[in-house]
């Protein structure tokens, strides 16, 4: 079995920052793509931005400029740096990890509880 656990959220003020981390955990053969999603109040959920195994990175235009995504392949863990905080950021953030269980099998998506991140203006 595969978990994911995001911390880092919390209340910040507008044009602050905030560094999520999410840690992988379990059985697993590797880690594929693994991405940053977000979900604010009556909204559906978006991805924020995705790195892949490789290191490539890309973000939704929102968050362009403002918020960094690094992954540690070592450790399991991505990582999402955010800047420049706006209100329009409140949301719950939610860790995504595309996961192969086995060698020969397809990558899977794996999610983490969410962790919350409330910008007041």
């Amino acid at each position: 079995q595969v978990q994911l656990v995001e911390s880092g959220g919390g209340l910040v003020q507008a044009g602050g920052s905030l560094s999520l981390s999410c840690v992988t955990s379990g059985r697993f053969f590797s880690i594929n793509d693994m991405g940053w999603y977000r979900q604010a109040p009556g909204k559906q959920r978006e991805l924020v931005a995705v790195i892949t195994s490789g290191g490539n990175t890309n973000y939704v235009d929102s968050v362009k400029g403002r918020c960094t995504i690094s992954r540690d392949n070592a450790k399991g863990i991505v990582y999402l740096q955010m800047n420049s905080l706006k209100p329009e950021d409140t949301a719950v953030y939610y860790c995504n990890a595309r996961v192969k269980i086995r060698s020969f099998s397809v990558p899977q998506n794996y999610w983490g509880q969410g962790t919350q991140v409330t910008v007041s203006s």
